[in-house]
Formats: C-alpha cells, sequence, structure tokens
C-alpha cells in the first residue's frame, strides 16, 4: 500500500512528533542550561503572556514604586483575553506558551478576586457603622445617611458582582489549563502510536524512490544558498576575515582540546591538592574546556559566512541546529573521555579495568558522530520542507543506528570471561599479582539490562512500522545516557568537594579545627551532610533533565494517571487504580528511603560522632519505626484513607488488644521506654534472673541477651520493666574482688598483711587508684581473717584478677612459712563507687585453704 495512502493522518502524527523532537531534543536543553549547568540550576519560570496575544500590563508582574499595590486589569480585560484563547490545541501550537498564558490569566483573576473581596469586606464594615436600614413603616433615616447607604449599596453590589466573574475566570483557566495538558497529551500519544509501512517491505523504499527528486530538487536549493554564502563570504572584501575564521575554527578544533587537556595535566598537580579533588576536578575541566572550545570552533565556522546582509532565514535555522548538535556531540566524546580515562588509569573516576575502558573508548565517538549525522539530517530535512518519506527514512536510519551502537557498547560491559590457560602448562606470570576485578553493583547491571532490551525493542518497533516510537526511544535512550554520565561525575565532584573543604583530613578543614577550635568529627559530620544534600538535589535535577526531551514538565508525570476512570468503592472509601499505584510507590519509595537513611547513619554520620554503639542503635531503630508509621500513614492519605479513619479503626481494635494482644502492647511500650530511657543498652552486662550476659540487640518487642557460651537468650521488654535488673556496667563503675583470708592466731600479723598487699600491687590488672587495701576484719575463735579488697577497671575480668591473685598469695604465703586456717573464704563484688569501704559484701564463695 502507498506510504502517502496509508499514512494521510499518520503524515500530521509524524510532522507533530518531528516538531516535538526537533524542539525539545536533548542537545538543545543541554544548549540553552549552558551545558553542565542544567543539571545545578533551577526551572526558568513560566514565561508572561506574549506580548502579541493579549500582553499583560506591568501591573501584573510588577508593584508600584511607591510601594502601593498594583493596578490590576479589569474583570472584561481578563476575560476578553481569556477568550482569545483557542479550545483547540493545534499540531504547530506551542501548548506550553499557552499554558503560561493561561497561568498569568488565572493568577491576575486570583489577585482580582482576592482584592474585590477587601473592598466589599470594607464596604460591609463601612454599612455595618451606619446601623441596620428601617424596618417597613419606621420613620425614614436622615437623608445624608439614605445617600450614603444608597451609594454603598451599589458599589457593593457592583464589586460583588466582579468578584464573583473574577472567581469564575479563575476557576475556567484551571479547567483549560488542564484541557489543554490533556490535548497534548492525545495528540503526542497519538504520534508515537502511529504505525507506516514497515522498512523491510518494498513499499517503504518505493516510496522513498518515488520522493526523491523532489527531495534531491529542495536540497539542491539548500546548497545553493550555502554556497551563494560562501562566495559572498570569499569576496575580497571579507577573503581575509573568512579565511581567518575558518582557520582559527580548525586549530580549535583539532589541536585545541589537545593543548587544552596538556595544560590542565601540568597545572592540576601543581595547584590542587593530592587527593581525589585532583581527579574529579580535572575530569569536570576538561569536559567544559573541551566542550566549550569545539562549541566555538563551529560559531566561528559559521560566523566566517555571515557577511552584510547576514544568512538567509533557512540557513540561520541550520546553523542554530547545526551549532547545538554540535555541542551536545562535543559533550558526549569530552565526557566518555574523562570518565574512561584511557591512557590514565591513575585520573580515572569509574572503577574500570584498563582493558574495558580501552574496548569502551571508541563508542563517545560513535554515539556522538550518529547523533550529530541523524539530527543534521532530520535538521535539513525540516529546513527543505522534504517529503514524509524522506523523514521517514531519516528517523529509521538514526534510531537503527543508535540502537545498534547501544547494543555493541552493551556487548562489552557484560561479566568478563576467564582467563585462557596459559600454554604448556605454565601459570601467567601476572595470575599472582593481578587484583582481582571489582564486584560489579546490582543496579548497573538491572540498568545494562534495561538498556539492553529496550535496543531490542527499538529494532522490533523499526521493524513492525512504529518509526516514531522507535526514534522517540533511541533518542531518549541516548539522552538517559548523557545524564546519567554527567550525574556520576556530578556526584562524585560534590563529594570530593565537601570531603575537601570540610573533612578534618582536608587543609581547610584542619584551618578550620586548628583556628577556630572545631572539634574533628564535627566538621566530618558537615562534610557527609553536605554531600548528601548536595547528591539529593543533583537526583532531583536529574528527573528532570531525563524528562526534558519529552517536554514534561515534573508535575505532569503525576497527572497522566488520571486516564484510568474505573474505581472501586469501598465503604466511604473509593479506590482508584491511579491512588492504588500513588499508595504502592509510595509505601515502596518511603521504605528503601529509610533503609538507605537508616544505612547512612549507621555506616558514615554516626561514625564521626561521640555518640555510643548503644545510643547509635537506638536511634536508628526509633527512626525505622518513626518513618515506617510516617510512611504508612502518607500511602493511607494517598488511598484517600485519612487519619480520623486510622483512629477510629484503632478504637475499634482496642477490645481485642485489650485481650488478646496484650502482651504484644505490653512488650511493644516498654521496648519504647527502654529506647528512650536507655537503662539498658547494648554491650552492657545485665543480670536478670538466672540470665546473665551481654545485650546484643534492644528492639521494640524483645531484648537480645548474649550468655557466655556464645548462645542467645530473647528476653521479652517488659522483664526489665516489670521485674529487678541488675547492670553491672551502667555508669561504668569498675569491678570489685574481695579476699578473706583466715590465719592462724599465732601468725605474724604484719608479714601476712604485706604478703597480700605485695600479691594485689604487683598485679596488673588491679588498679592504682583506688589503691588496695588489706585490713584485719577480726578475731573469732582464734582465727584472725584479713579482709583484702581490689578494683579492676571492668567488672568482666574480676574472676580472672581474683584467680590470679589466689595463685600468688598462696604461693608468697608458702614461700614465707605461713599457711591458711581452715576454712578460708572469698568473694567478689561489683561496687557502685569508687570506694567501697561500706558497700555491703556479696555473698562468700567457699575456697580450699592454702
Amino acid at each position: 500500500m502507498n506510504l502517502q495512502r496509508n499514512c494521510a493522518g499518520p503524515k500530521a502524527g509524524m510532522a507533530f512528533l518531528s516538531a516535538r523532537l526537533l524542539s525539545h531534543r536533548p542537545w538543545s536543553s543541554l544548549l540553552q542550561a549552558a551545558l553542565l549547568v542544567l543539571l545545578l540550576a533551577p526551572q526558568p519560570p513560566l514565561p508572561a503572556l506574549a506580548q502579541t496575544r493579549s500582553a499583560a500590563p506591568p501591573a501584573l508582574t510588577a508593584s508600584s514604586a511607591t510601594g502601593e499595590k498594583p493596578e490590576l486589569p479589569g474583570v472584561d480585560a481578563l476575560r476578553e483575553r481569556f477568550d482569545a484563547i483557542p479550545t483547540k490545541l493545534g499540531e504547530d501550537d506551542d501548548y506550553r506558551q499557552w499554558l503560561s498564558d493561561v497561568a498569568a490569566i488565572g493568577t491576575a483573576a486570583t489577585q482580582v478576586a482576592a482584592r474585590r473581596a477587601e473592598a466589599l469586606a470594607d464596604i460591609d464594615t463601612r454599612l455595618a457603622g451606619l446601623g441596620p436600614a428601617p424596618a417597613k413603616g419606621a420613620p425614614a433615616e436622615a437623608a445624608d445617611v439614605a445617600q450614603q447607604r444608597a451609594a454603598l449599596s451599589k458599589e457593593r453590589s457592583a464589586i460583588d458582582s466582579e468578584l464573583k466573574l473574577a472567581r469564575l475566570i479563575a476557576v475556567d483557566a484551571e479547567q483549560r489549563s488542564t484541557e489543554i495538558i490533556r490535548q497534548r497529551r492525545e495528540q503526542f500519544q497519538t504520534a508515537l502510536t502511529t504505525r507506516i509501512d514497515s522498512p523491510l517491505t518494498g513499499s517503504f523504499w518505493r516510496n522513498v524512490r518515488n520522493a526523491f527528486p523532489s527531495d534531491w530538487m529542495r536540497l539542491r536549493s539548500l546548497g545553493n544558498e550555502l554556497r551563494a554564502a560562501a562566495e559572498q563570504a570569499w569576496e575580497p572584501a571579507h577573503r581575509t576575515g573568512f579565511a581567518v575564521s575558518l582557520a582559527v575554527a580548525l586549530l580549535l578544533a583539532t589541536a585545541g582540546p589537545w593543548l587544552g587537556e596538556r595544560l590542565l595535566l601540568r597545572l592540576a598537580p601543581a595547584r590542587l591538592p593530592p587527593g581525589r579533588l585532583r581527579r574529579s576536578l580535572l575530569a569536570f575541566a576538561a569536559v567544559l574546556l573541551h566542550t566549550l572550545l569545539l562549541a566555538l570552533a563551529a560559531q566561528l565556522a559559521w560566523s566566517g559566512l555571515t557577511v552584510e546582509g547576514g544568512l538567509g532565514p533557512r540557513l540561520q535555522a541550520f546553523e542554530r541546529a547545526t551549532l547545538q548538535l554540535v555541542v551536545f556531540a562535543a559533550f558526549m566524546i569530552a565526557l566518555g573521555h574523562a570518565l574512561l580515562s584511557r591512557k590514565r588509569s591513575s585520573w580515572r573516576l569509574a572503577a574500570l579495568s584498563d582493558e574495558l575502558a580501552t574496548r569502551l573508548a571508541p563508542y563517545p565517538w560513535w554515539l556522538a558522530l550518529t547523533a550529530l549525522l541523524g539530527g543534521l539530517v532530520i535538521e535539513v530535512n525540516r529546513v527543505v520542507g522534504a517529503s514524509l518519506a524522506a523523514e521517514v527514512s531519516a528517523h529509521t536510519l538514526s534510531a537503527l543506528l543508535m540502537a545498534l551502537v547501544i547494543l555493541c557498547a552493551l556487548r562489552h560491559l557484560r561479566a568478563p570471561a576467564e582467563a585462557a590457560p596459559a600454554p604448556s602448562g605454565e601459570a601467567p606470570a601476572s595470575e599472582a599479582t593481578a587484583p582481582a576485578p571489582p564486584a560489579r553493583p546490582i543496579w548497573v547491571g538491572l540498568l545494562v539490562a534495561a538498556a539492553a532490551a529496550t535496543a531490542f525493542a527499538i529494532l522490533v518497533l523499526l521493524v513492525l512500522g512504529f518509526v516514531a516510537l522507535a526514534h522517540m526511544l533511541a533518542g531518549q535512550m541516548v539522552w538517559t545516557g548523557v545524564v546519567f554520565a554527567t550525574t556520576y561525575l556530578l556526584f562524585q565532584l560534590v563529594d570530593d568537594v565537601a570531603q575537601a573543604v570540610l573533612s578534618s583530613r582536608g587543609g581547610f578543614g584542619q584551618r578550620l579545627h586548628t583556628g577556630l577550635g572545631i572539634d574533628g568529627k564535627l566538621l566530618d559530620q558537615s562534610a557527609v551532610v553536605a554531600s548528601g544534600a548536595l547528591r539529593l538535589v543533583l537526583l532531583f535535577y536529574m528527573v528532570i533533565a531525563l524528562l526534558a526531551p519529552l517536554g514534561t514538565a515534573p508535575d505532569e508525570v503525576f497527572r497522566r494517571g488520571s486516564s484510568v476512570n474505573q474505581t472501586l468503592q469501598v465503604g466511604s472509601v473509593t479506590l482508584a487504580p491511579q491512588a492504588l499505584l500513588t499508595a504502592l510507590a509510595i509505601a515502596c519509595a518511603g521504605f528503601v528511603m529509610i533503609r538507605i537513611l537508616k544505612r547512612w547513619l549507621s555506616e558514615q554520620f554516626f561514625p564521626n560522632t561521640s555518640l555510643e554503639p548503644g545510643m547509635r542503635s537506638s536511634i536508628v531503630t526509633l527512626l525505622g519505626y518513626v518513618g515506617g508509621v510516617a510512611v504508612i500513614a502518607i500511602a493511607l492519605a494517598g488511598l484517600g484513607i485519612s487519619v480520623e479513619r486510622i483512629a477510629w479503626v484503632a478504637s475499634a481494635l482496642s477490645v481485642g488488644i485489650g485481650f488478646g494482644l496484650q502482651a504484644i502492647v505490653q512488650n511493644f511500650i516498654s521496648g519504647l521506654i527502654l529506647l528512650a530511657e536507655r537503662p539498658v543498652r547494648v554491650g552492657d552486662w545485665v543480670v536478670l534472673g538466672e540470665t546473665e550476659g551481654d545485650v546484643r540487640r534492644v528492639n521494640v518487642r524483645a531484648t537480645e541477651i548474649q550468655l557466655g557460651d556464645r548462645s542467645t537468650v530473647i528476653v521479652p521488654n517488659s522483664e526489665f520493666i516489670t521485674k529487678t535488673v541488675r547492670n553491672m556496667t551502667l555508669t561504668g563503675a569498675p569491678g570489685r574482688v574481695l579476699l578473706r583470708l583466715p590465719a592462724p592466731l599465732d601468725t605474724d600479723a604484719q608479714r601476712m598483711r604485706t604478703l597480700i598487699l605485695e600479691a594485689f600491687t604487683a598485679h596488673e590488672g588491679i588498679m592504682a587508684d583506688p589503691e588496695p587495701v588489706v585490713q584485719l576484719e577480726g578475731i573469732l575463735n582464734g582465727t584472725l581473717t584479713f579482709l583484702a579488697i581490689g578494683y579492676v577497671s571492668n567488672p568482666r575480668n574480676a574472676g580472672g584478677v581474683r584467680s590470679d591473685l589466689l595463685f600468688a598469695i598462696l604461693d608468697k604465703l608458702r614461700d614465707a612459712g605461713l599457711a591458711l586456717s581452715p576454712p578460708a573464704t572469698t568473694a567478689v563484688a561489683h561496687s557502685a563507687r569508687a570506694q567501697g569501704g561500706d558497700t555491703p559484701l556479696a555473698p562468700v564463695t567457699p575456697v580450699a585453704p592454702g
């Protein structure tokens, strides 16, 4: 079937899509945002009302210099401007301009309504000051009062009418804005779903051949204009400037990047401190320098052709497109060169091997050249007004080349193959020294798989005849890769800058530490927080940049689900597919963000603080539960279930909680008390009944205690609240070793005391402050009882120190010819104070006599 007959409607769709892609192409967005600043600069505000279509007066946007309220347009003028906006969006109309006009009118109407409401309230106040109107049959009021009341009532009626009309205009403007977005979305979806003859059929290429003569004539006319401009520039009066422009442009395009890179490599080690910041700054500067040099070269080449009278409209349009394409291609090449760094592995930012970087190095060039040539062909077709067959063939070849180049690049990103065995059974020389390849993150594998699937989908769509959709996907893939690579470079840069400027390990951070006395850990915390905040901002603008080729604003993303109108009514709650998807997305994103935040706090932020491990664990646990409750509440709100309804459900469950869930709720509340008051912390040595061990984890329901045999006991939290718990390490008190040693009555008491004290003093585990003491506790039944007390830094060490002391004392007594009387007793106690003279003694433990 003939392409023109088969695509009488699709031709309009293809023309619409071509205009969309050309007006919102990635490289155009990149140029308008000043290259890399696109990801950092905020979005520009909506433009004001067009001057050619009901331009708004200055009162809409600026206040008077005297500080008075700006003068607003009348309601009739706003209605006239609103009625001038067409209700049907044409294929060639700029829908963003219409949205801007409607938004400006709606804003002005809202301001007028607010101003009229203030005036109406003032008139009501003045009427109330006049008193109530006289009732029928009552004496008439004074003439001046009646005249003033009538004037105020008339003025109130007029203002009330304008207030209602202004509010109506504001509502109409909001509805018109929604309608324009709906029409634009339908046009775009229609253009994307347009199907034509497959490029594998003969009719496709037959239509191209039939349209070639007319397209060739149009192309020759553009070539004649370009040749005429070149001949005019080569005239004697302009020849020198033209030759100099071309020479300088050629020099900048060829030798400029090479010289610029050599200059950066020479200046970076001398000007920048060693570390990661040097690498990221060098990569960033190289990308900027290469892109600006090539853009300047292209601009100089075109400026040489511009002489008196300038270029024609078609050449001017071709010039703008060429500059945009050159800038985008140069940026792609420079970005790939900086990130891969094939010849200088020490400057490479990405964790890539030299072999992989070498294999991937040509592909930024191939992608850039494919995008450049494809964009030039499409732009030439648009400028000369080529046939639909020429536009379709250009889109087909461009999408096919980009998909093939992407597939070839992805082929090198697969898992590295095992090395081939060395000949003659010999092991390779580098086997012992070659480092193992770094493990690839799972998100990289997912991105590679998604890119490969999309590239194959482009090929399938081209075969089926969905050329417009295939070309859009191919361009979006290239743009997505550029945005991801740029974001990765900026992520590294902001992290390195934050660490170099704020971290205590950097030069500036050390000066802050010494000059201002700022704690080093506080500086490290500030560096981590600053890096995380900047990365979050970059991530937000990365999403906006990804949507730039589609001409989609962030708020439109949430409006696209409104096309699904099927709902399910459950009581007073309406469940719509859009609401369910929104709630699911909120829940997934919320819990992922909570997990990321908890991991960031545990691994990056808290290690740079002076908080103890128990406090860190408590904060992270509480944050997880509080964040989980908040995410669930927000997700339920997305379903239309408000907090009040959740409270009613909780009230209904209170009866069940009072019976079946009483123990769970009791443990939950006890866990919150433990996390808040922290009488028991992670790492404490506690005794609870017959359970004695170290606290390993405090959850909201139960606490895990590790015993001496490395087994774990899970104790409900209510046990810690309702029972007596002995915390051996809560206040950091030292442990006490207490020995009661009986001796015969005729023993040399001074000699005995000296030997025991020497044993305590000689042991390295006994603290010097407070110093050990040996006292004669009493004489009972012809036996002297010596009381020896020493302190250890940790109660956990008391048992081992006691055993060592007994061995040492027995040896010393045996060498001195002294002996103990049966029965000898010892005891070990934990002291809450450094001096324990008045502390009750722990139960005694019998010890065999020495």
